[in-house]
């Protein structure tokens, strides 16, 4: 069973490195892949280039087995869609059941994605809570895949919608960006190879 967590990682940060590892264990995955888009459809463009943000996620991955970066948006022109990316996993995979692990505000725009449907005839949907969260009611569509057992994830390919809880550590990308523009000291909050490479090339500076 194969992991997919996107993102811009602008920077990656230990909020998405403590995800990452929580979800693997909890659903004993053969491999988390951590896919940075290149060109967000929803948001600005990161300040930092697609190979910049893959680079300092490549370093904060560097000696931890079952966790990869996965360079195929910056491969793929056009907007990053992850219907796409999961697309194009599934044609690698095709034995594999594929989860796309989502954040709570994620899931709930769901919906404006581009083919949000289709994501669900290329893997499972889990979405990461905090402990305690308690989901809104769901609609038709998404109330029939809903799952309360994981091992039913391994039983099928795709299709289901599952919700996990997580610890979902307080740091966020555009605080560490804010903090380094102001010339101030981001340790504690992403990993020192990353910081190391974010001065060496003068990131996020001003």
């Amino acid at each position: 069973m194969i992991g997919v967590y996107g993102g811009t990682f602008n920077p990656v940060h230990y909020g998405h490195l403590r995800t990452a590892l929580e979800v693997s264990e909890a659903f004993a995955l053969d491999e988390i892949r951590l896919i940075p888009c290149r060109l967000p459809p929803h948001r600005r463009q990161p300040q930092a280039s697609a190979e910049l943000r893959l680079r300092m996620l490549q370093l904060a991955l560097s000696g931890v087995p079952g966790m990869r970066a996965d360079r195929r948006e910056l491969d793929r022109e056009g907007p990053s869609y992850m219907v796409d990316t999961l697309r194009s996993l599934r044609r690698e995979l095709a034995d594999q059941s594929i989860l796309l692990f989502l954040g709570v505000d994620a899931f709930a725009k769901l919906k404006t994605w581009h083919q949000w449907r289709q994501l669900f005839d290329y893997a499972h949907i889990v979405v990461m809570t905090r402990p305690g969260h308690r989901h809104d009611e769901l609609d038709d569509f998404f109330d029939r895949r809903l799952v309360e057992r994981p091992a039913l994830l391994r039983k099928q390919q795709a299709g289901y919608l599952y919700f996990q809880h997580v610890t979902q550590l307080d740091i966020s990308a555009t605080a560490i960006r804010e903090l380094i523009a102001l010339n101030k000291d981001p340790r504690f909050l992403l990993p020192d190879s990353v910081i190391a490479y974010i001065t060496e090339h003068k990131l996020y500076r001003g």
